[in-house]
């Protein structure tokens, strides 16, 4: 049986009642060869088709496996003691493609895919199901959420939240695209598609509850940044904004896109350079 056909056998078997409790060496042995599959890049919770972005309903269903058929048990790493039902990623295979991270707080979970020549500062965190492409900077304090897929070359700055979607298994995760540079303390969460080569100031939000307004097209976009774009956060005005009970008004988030200007460019290219 292929992989695909093992994970929904498996997933048939945990709906009719089989859990944790019941799980055999054989079941535990299709599990791990899953995450290794993840771990190696071969299966992901979601790749484009026809130009849109799709979860692989299976892959998704594989990772809740991995949490419904393990026990939790104690565990030991780097000498801290803790409780999970797997065990952190083994790493010599990222030296192996020129991916580093520094000590002392980067963790990357079973399951989850670090492209070459990638970086991951202290402290942050990859989930399960994650994907990583090549040359992209995880910077301190950054999380990147279970099943989100991040593209080449980004830049996730520092102390930026990549949201995780696991469930229900058919809605696409995070997707941030290839050449993307997210500026410190970004949000990304829901589902939201970042598209390839945008540039996001600091402290922007992207979710899919927060209207686009792409000044490029003159419309209205939700859960989705196009390609080429520049975008900040403003505020607009709100419709509570007339209660009595705040003076001044009220205002609601909202994400403002535009063309990528030639100077935004060169900056992101002059910040490219350092690592080089």
């Amino acid at each position: 049986m292929s992989l695909e056909a093992d994970i929904d056998d498996l997933w048939q078997r945990k709906q009719d009642g089989l859990s944790a409790a019941d799980t055999t060496d054989d079941h535990l042995a299709v599990l791990d060869e899953f995450l290794t599959a993840l771990e190696a890049g071969e299966v992901r919770a979601a790749e484009k088709s026809g130009g849109e972005w799709e979860a692989n309903a299976w892959v998704k269903q594989g990772i809740l496996l991995n949490f419904g058929l393990r026990e939790t048990v104690a565990r030991e790493y780097g000498g801290v003691d803790y409780h999970d039902v797997l065990p952190l990623r083994e790493t010599e295979d990222l030296g192996e493609r020129g991916t580093r991270n520094t000590p002392d707080g980067t963790t990357i979970r079973r399951g989850a895919y670090l492209g070459e020549d990638c970086i991951m500062m202290s402290p942050s965190f990859v989930n399960i199901g994650a994907y990583v492409g090549d040359g992209t900077l995880i910077d301190s304090c950054d999380t990147v959420g279970s099943c989100a897929q991040i593209g080449e070359n980004v830049k996730l700055g520092a102390n930026t939240l990549i949201g995780g979607v696991l469930e229900p298994v058919e809605n696409a995760p995070v997707i941030v695209e290839d050449e993307v540079s997210l500026g410190a303390g970004c949000r990304v969460t829901s589902g939201f598609v970042v598209g390839e080569g945008s540039i996001v100031g600091e402290n922007t939000l992207l979710t899919p509850r927060i209207p686009v307004y792409d000044l490029v097209k003159d419309e209205v976009l939700y859960g989705e940044l196009p390609p080429e774009r520049r975008a900040f956060q403003r505020f607009v005005d709100s419709s509570v904004g007339e209660n009595d009970l705040i003076p001044g008004g009220a205002y609601k988030p909202a994400v403002v896109a535009t063309d990528v200007e030639e100077e935004t460019l060169e900056a992101t290219e002059r910040e490219d350079a350092l690592r080089e």
